[in-house]
């Protein structure tokens, strides 16, 4: 039977009602957005100019970089536009094209994050074997499969979505388009939907944390037998990886390991890992990164001198 929608255009409630929040969320939000965009391609551009940061990790650094620009940018920048405006409106096509994006990148973030677990364990565990096991074949295979992985993903939630009918209200209770918020505007019973976002999302959420963490776990251990220079490190680096992975699951494990219903706090939150967390990222890796930090300041040197001569 085909589907009827009656609904055509949707409409954002946004973040808030209040038009001076709107503008002040507009003055907080868009430097956010750009700080994102330019701490994420700094960090792309000095692993793939400079020489010394050749090794898998940042090579895994630099596209993390590259899924959070994308993963951003999908939600950002129609969100920072339409605090500026009275109409928050979207088409129902796009709204589904958001969601398709916002999914393939954020699993291809976790799949990523994996990969770099996976990398620092190898490095720490096997450093003899290190770059035999992930030599560049095999990162480009694991990268290839985070973006793959994503893909897949997103192509279950997106056909589980499609087929619903939508005959009105035609107003989103959020600042863009997510699977829980959309499903309330669905004119059918959506428990089966549900179940698969609690699955497709949420337990997949679930089982990557706990791998991230367990893996993590291992490494430290193992630590113990390095002599304190390499402990020390070592930990500088997982620490890093650590925190990265805390912000990104904590948020995505509340939002989706439920079934579906919209709470205040979930705009809230959403904004924490569409906004706060794709900044905080680079700013984490840079600053307890000493061969990046000192990378960068060789990329700044050399455009310096160069815009002298």
């Amino acid at each position: 039977m085909a589907i009827t929608n009656n609904v055509t255009q949707l409409i954002f409630m946004g973040l808030f009602q209040d038009r001076e929040a709107q503008r002040v969320s507009f003055i907080v939000f868009l430097p956010m957005y750009m700080a994102t965009m330019l701490g994420n391609g700094l960090i792309i551009l000095t692993v793939n100019t400079s020489k010394s940061l050749s090794s898998p990790m940042y090579f895994f650094l630099s596209h993390l970089s590259l899924v959070e620009i994308c993963y951003s940018s999908t939600i950002v920048p129609k969100f920072i536009s339409g605090l500026l405006t009275e109409n928050k409106t979207i088409s129902l096509d796009g709204c589904m094209t958001q969601i398709f994006f916002f999914h393939f990148f954020g699993v291809a973030e976790i799949l990523l994050l994996t990969v770099m677990a996976y990398d620092r364990y190898v490095a720490i565990c096997k450093p003899l074997h290190y770059m035999t096991i992930m030599n560049r074949p095999v990162c480009h295979m694991l990268v290839f499969s985070s973006w793959v992985g994503g893909m897949f993903h997103s192509i279950i939630q997106i056909l589980s979505t499609v087929q619903l009918p939508f005959c009105g209200p035609h107003v989103i209770d959020h600042y863009f388009c997510d699977l829980h918020p959309l499903f309330k505007l669905a004119c059918t019973d959506t428990f089966v939907e549900g179940i698969i976002v609690l699955a497709n999302s949420g337990l997949f959420s679930v089982i990557s944390f706990l791998f991230l963490i367990s893996s993590y776990v291992v490494i430290l251990v193992h630590l113990r037998n390095q002599s304190a220079e390499g402990r020390r490190k070592a930990l500088s680096t997982c620490a890093s990886h650590i925190t990265v992975v805390l912000l990104f699951f904590g948020p995505a494990i509340f939002l989706y390991l439920r079934p579906s219903s919209t709470f205040t706090e979930d705009k809230l939150v959403s904004v924490f890992y569409t906004v706060v967390t794709p900044m905080l990222n680079p700013i984490i890796y840079t600053l307890r990164n000493a061969e990046v930090k000192n990378a960068m300041r060789r990329l700044w040197v050399k455009n310096v001198n160069l815009g002298g001569d």
